[in-house]
């Protein structure tokens, strides 16, 4: 089974539609054949993706170091769980178990973890979907800052079309289905 990978918070933010467009996210990857692949917690937005797609009998493995689930955050209905020894040991495992990667509103790791896997596309470690999705425009300042980005040269304007966005789960996933990666060479 292909997994998608989704990136988000250990909170759950202060808007209701949050909360909404995760469990629409997670009922959405389980009714397209999905797995669900995440960072492990029974918290925030993590634990709501995690619940939905259990819900809809959908296959979830959670990632989470060690530190972490020492601290008693890990969801305990997981179909699978994998405790690594470090944040790196844990991005690199999730990267390698999933097949396209989403975002959900998060904070400093979700953003952290965005970035690095669409670098990782970037330099051409792998070829594999990355989108957001943009829930009630959390996201319409950082695209306007990444399309500003590729106006001055420092994105090139192929990477930044990389990050595929809607607001509608359905259609993020048709997205995904249909990507093709740029072949443009992160240094040419």
């Amino acid at each position: 089974m292909p997994n998608i990978c989704v990136y988000c918070g250990s909170s759950s933010g202060n808007d209701p539609s949050f909360v909404a467009a995760a469990k629409d996210l997670g009922s959405t990857i389980a009714a397209h054949g999905y797995g669900l692949v995440y960072g492990g917690a029974n918290i925030g937005l993590m634990g709501t993706v995690a619940e939905s797609v259990l819900a809809s009998a959908g296959i979830v493995t959670g990632v989470m170091p060690k530190s972490l689930a020492d601290k008693q955050i890990a969801h305990p209905g997981l179909s699978e769980l994998i405790v690594t020894v470090s944040m790196h040991e844990r991005k690199a495992r999730m990267a390698d178990l999933s097949d396209a990667f989403i975002s959900l509103p998060g904070g400093l790791g979700t953003f952290e973890e965005l970035f690095e896997i669409w670098t990782w596309a970037q330099l051409g470690f792998h070829q594999k979907p990355i989108a957001v999705l943009n829930v009630n425009g959390y996201y319409d300042k950082l695209i306007e800052f990444l399309e500003d980005s590729a106006t001055k040269g420092f994105i090139k304007a192929a990477h930044q079309k990389m990050l595929l966005v809607s607001d509608s789960p359905a259609e993020l996933i048709h997205k995904i289905e249909s990507f093709t990666s740029p072949s443009v060479d992160k240094l040419g």
